[in-house]
């Protein structure tokens, strides 16, 4: 996920916790605001009924001999009511409570938020009520917090889409340089110094640094590569001559059996060593990148003309080779590097397996990526083998031949084309390279 993303939902979440909360608290803080209302009007209705109140009503009420000896009234939609009646002394004259509880009006319940004044009138004790019913309060606090809730979604939403078109603009130039700059760290001749316009002094600071960190990149390359150039002319020169001169020398009938034989093997030193140079110097290459990839490889055309070469080999032990591909596919990279990669894996699959073995080379597709597998029946390898086999000078078997560079340029030239490599090994059952192609890569 996008930096600019993860930022904007950052944000959107951190609002989204903010409504959550108001939404929590609000029926708190209305019901604190409108309790309050209510109470100061209820304390007003009172005052304006005891004003009021007088003998004349108090015998009104007498005379009316209610057997409840409660005098009621209320609003047609019952949303107030006002009780008076007798009550025993009790203690609480001049007394203001407050409660809320439901009472039921003409077979209807309500919760009512309910005043309640004990005084005493002409030695005898009343309760007056009065009450204000809460079930619009409720309604109201209902629309309120829905209404409120959907606002904050809405300007949760407006925002987040504000913040990613923001961030966008802002990480504009950020990106850019990723996009120019950084995915071509590995081209350091072709890396573009121009400067990137910004108004955001970090991202000038960055874009500098980068532009000052690829022209020291940049002269470590040339001075490498002149230093490669260097070891290719000042070892293989005298290597070449001294061949030369073994070589000569062997004309010399003069030389007995034993001095032949001290010749012969310098000059098989002298081939051992330019070997390993030659190769030293492949990887050294290939890890400057100092090759071309913009060829289209077939990897049937090269799996075939390698297998016809190295088929005298094949027969010696009598390996039973199959080549099982499915797909014609086609790889852009180099096509010498690749013919030296497949080279090198079929040789170690000839070289480590056993007589009247088998080779098999098959492809597929793995989690929606091409692959080749390349598995003998050889010696295999443990684990602890598996872990070193791309190291330089290491070797599976001190019996066999070689320099123990064959895999360590396979690992090179896989990472020149991103190519992921997988070892599966078993001691006296064989060993599978299996090559994973990157996506990108054209596959027909």
């Amino acid at each position: 996920m996008k930096i600019k993303h993860q930022l904007a939902i950052f944000n959107a979440l951190s609002r989204l916790l903010l409504v959550l909360g108001l939404w929590l608290m609000l029926p708190i803080l209305v019901e604190k605001v409108v309790y309050n209302h209510i109470n100061k009007s209820l304390l007003e209705k009172k005052q304006k009924f005891i004003e009021h109140l007088d003998k004349e009503e108090i015998n009104d009420f007498i005379v009316r001999n209610d057997t409840s000896e409660t005098y009621s009234s209320f609003s047609t939609l019952h949303s107030e009511f006002l009780s008076l009646s007798r009550v025993p002394s009790n203690g609480k004259i001049n007394q203001t409570l407050f409660v809320t509880e439901p009472r039921i009006i003409e077979d209807e319940r309500n919760d009512y938020k309910i005043l309640q004044y004990y005084f005493k009138y002409e030695n005898t004790n009343y309760l007056l009520e009065i009450g204000n019913s809460l079930s619009e309060i409720n309604d109201l606090t209902f629309v309120i917090r829905l209404f409120f809730i959907i606002v904050l979604i809405i300007i949760v939403v407006i925002t987040f889409l504000a913040d990613t078109f923001y961030i966008e603009y802002l990480l504009k130039p950020f990106y850019k340089i990723i996009d120019t700059k950084i995915r071509h760290v590995n081209e350091p001749e072709s890396f573009d110094h121009t400067p990137i316009k910004t108004h955001s002094k970090d991202f000038q600071e960055l874009d500098t640094v980068l532009n000052q960190m690829m022209d020291r990149i940049s002269e470590l390359f040339k001075k490498e590569k002149q230093f490669i150039a260097n070891v290719s002319h000042e070892l293989l020169t005298p290597i070449a001559l001294l061949k030369n001169k073994f070589e000569n020398l062997l004309q010399n009938e003069s030389l007995d059996d034993n001095a032949v034989d001290k010749l012969v093997g310098s000059l098989s030193t002298l081939d051992l060593l330019k070997k390993i140079i030659g190769n030293l110097l492949l990887i050294s290459k290939i890890e400057n990148n100092q090759y071309e990839a913009n060829e289209m490889i077939d990897f049937d055309v090269i799996i075939t003309d390698l297998v016809t070469d190295l088929q005298d080999r094949i027969d010696d032990k009598k390996l039973s080779f199959k080549k099982k591909l499915e797909h014609h596919c086609s790889f852009r990279g180099n096509k010498t590097l690749m013919h030296i990669l497949f080279y090198n894996l079929i040789v170690n699959a000839i070289k480590y397996n056993k007589p009247l073995g088998t080779i098999e080379i098959k492809d597929g597709f793995l989690h929606g990526n091409y692959f080749l597998s390349i598995s003998d029946s050889g010696i295999g390898m443990n684990e602890k083998q598996q872990q070193n086999v791309f190291k330089r000078f290491t070797r599976v078997s001190s019996d066999q031949e070689g320099q123990g560079l064959g895999l360590a340029i396979v690992e090179s030239i896989a990472q020149f084309h991103r190519i992921g490599i997988e070892i599966t090994s078993e001691i006296n059952v064989g060993t599978t390279f299996l090559l994973l192609f990157p996506n990108e890569e054209k596959i027909n």
